[in-house]
């Protein structure tokens, strides 16, 4: 038996694949891949993302019960939370809180890649090794 989920969404250059239809829009988000009913979440949602220059989410939403970040891997773009407007690339880290509208737009000449996690604020109880237990037992490659 195994005790873990493994999933494939292939290379991150290849997220166009992937499209998510949200009701009442025109058109799919293309390049967006969900992680929580692939590898069965329960605490969060985690998508991989990527937009191509010259689009986004054209279009502000907020959450309820969830806080997000934002982790930029590639690229450069401009992020609007709560009307204000600010310029976002790989290595830039954002949190958005519940009820925070937000979109965000890549203004750059590449893809702008990223990661976004969800969890309901306020449901992380213990973080770091704090919720660890460590092993004794040697790891393969060492």
């Amino acid at each position: 038996m195994n005790n873990h989920t493994i999933t494939q969404l292939g290379k991150l250059k290849d997220l166009h694949q992937h499209e998510f239809v949200i009701e009442g829009l025109e058109t799919p988000l293309i390049g967006k891949a969900f992680l929580g009913d692939k590898l069965d979440l329960t605490s969060m949602e985690v998508s991989l993302n990527k937009d191509s220059p010259n689009t986004g989410v054209n279009f502000f939403h907020s959450h309820k019960m969830n806080e997000e970040v934002y982790i930029f891997v590639g690229g450069s773009g401009e992020m609007v939370v709560d009307n204000e407007r600010f310029a976002v690339e790989e290595g830039t880290a954002v949190k958005v809180p519940t009820g925070a509208k937000r979109a965000w737009w890549n203004t750059g000449s590449e893809d702008l890649s990223y990661i976004v996690i969800q969890a309901q604020t306020n449901g992380l109880k213990q973080s770091k090794l704090n919720d660890a237990e460590v092993f004794d037992d040697k790891v393969p490659w060492v």
